[in-house]
């Protein structure tokens, strides 16, 4: 369910991605709060770092965090392109999509990256599967401020 609950969302943002032109992405979701472009961006970089969180391997565009996650939209640091930003987000997409189909139900209980052994223990609920409903849920939030664009 949380698989399928990820795809849809994801599924959701690539529709409303490739309809959205270069210009709209340049529109800010409402006056003063961040551009398409800028969500963009955000959502590939955050998304990009379970793979790492998850250990199943090295980021694809660790590059990202410094204009997408460590500042704000509008912070004067230069961004990629918006067609190299969409080519990032399909491709981040195929690799997320193929490593969470090699995951067997257990694994989705493991611990992260982020946690040790003991931190597993007292938290249980603080697993791979937590980081993969709290990554969905952030995908829907963006979601509904990109469809203000629209």
């Amino acid at each position: 369910m949380a698989i399928n609950a990820w795809e849809t969302y994801i599924k959701r943002a690539d529709k409303l991605f490739n309809t959205l032109t270069d210009q709209e992405l340049l529109l800010e979701v409402s006056p003063g709060k961040n551009r398409g472009i800028y969500l963009l961006g955000h959502l590939t970089a955050v998304n990009d770092g379970m793979i790492s969180i998850f250990g199943l391997g090295e980021r694809l565009y660790p590059q990202l965090d410094a204009a997408f996650v460590e500042k704000p939209d509008k912070s004067g640091l230069d961004m990629p392109s918006i067609g190299e930003l969409r080519s990032y987000w399909v491709n981040l997409n195929i690799v997320l999509t193929k490593y969470f189909s090699e995951l067997k139900p257990a694994d989705w209980f493991q611990r992260h990256s982020l946690m040790t052994d003991e931190d597993l223990i007292k938290e249980p609920h603080r697993n791979k599967l937590s980081v993969l409903m709290n990554r969905t849920n952030h995908v829907a939030w963006h979601y509904g401020q990109l469809l203000l664009i629209k």
